[in-house]
């Protein structure tokens, strides 16, 4: 098995829609762009059907069925395998409480649903905590720029970014807050059955 942490995010983003339901290539691409996931990575088709072939070899999916519609082509329908669940957790357990990485932060919490409810919560503090030394510094920095009187028009990204911290902290605090109380459904057992029809989720996993 490949290291998890080669997976790129497109990789991730396979895996993880195959978890929900066995499909062919030109299906995944064509709900991958409906959920307009292209927002988080670029979706080009030729590497939807590259990246499906690498995790096949990767013994990450395989094969399921071949299904022919017609005159038209016949398509290799992709299930996902236990090491493709396995390695799908690991990098968003990876990625869920870094900083660093807004990219695959993203994914990754597009994807944390794929994780136990209290498990992304105590994820999610392990990343608050990284935000609030971020916060910290940042405003170090401003008192120490205030002192040197260090002339604003210097200073607007340092506080553009102080305020986006804020933001963020905020914003997860509130996430964090409905995880905890249970406001917010969380796992594909806890999608009530005629939105799962809707968006054609129909494998049962864990959480």
């Amino acid at each position: 098995m490949p290291e998890t942490s080669r997976l790129t995010p497109v990789a991730v983003m396979i895996l993880a829609t195959l978890r929900e339901a066995d499909m062919h290539t030109y299906e995944l691409v064509r709900l991958l762009k409906e959920r307009r996931d292209d927002r988080l990575v670029p979706l080009q088709k030729g590497t939807i059907y590259h990246t499906v072939a690498r995790l096949e070899r990767d013994g990450l999916l395989a094969e399921a069925g071949v299904d022919r519609d017609g005159n038209r082509p016949e398509r290799t329908t992709y299930t996902i395998l236990d090491a493709g669940h396995r390695a799908l957790e690991t990098w968003v357990r990876a990625e869920l409480p870094r900083i660093d990485r807004p990219g695959e932060f993203r994914v990754a919490l597009s994807e944390a649903h794929n994780l136990e409810r209290a498990e992304v919560i105590a994820l999610l503090d392990e990343r608050r905590a990284q935000l609030v030394a971020s916060v910290e510094e940042h405003l170090d920095g401003l008192s120490a720029a205030a002192e040197r009187e260090t002339p604003e028009q210097f200073l607007v990204e340092l506080r553009r970014q102080s305020a986006l911290l804020d933001a963020e902290l905020a914003w997860q605090d509130s996430l964090r807050a409905r995880l905890a109380d249970r406001s917010l459904a969380w796992g594909i057992a806890e999608i009530p059955e005629h939105i799962k029809k809707k968006h054609r989720v129909s494998k049962e996993t864990t959480p």
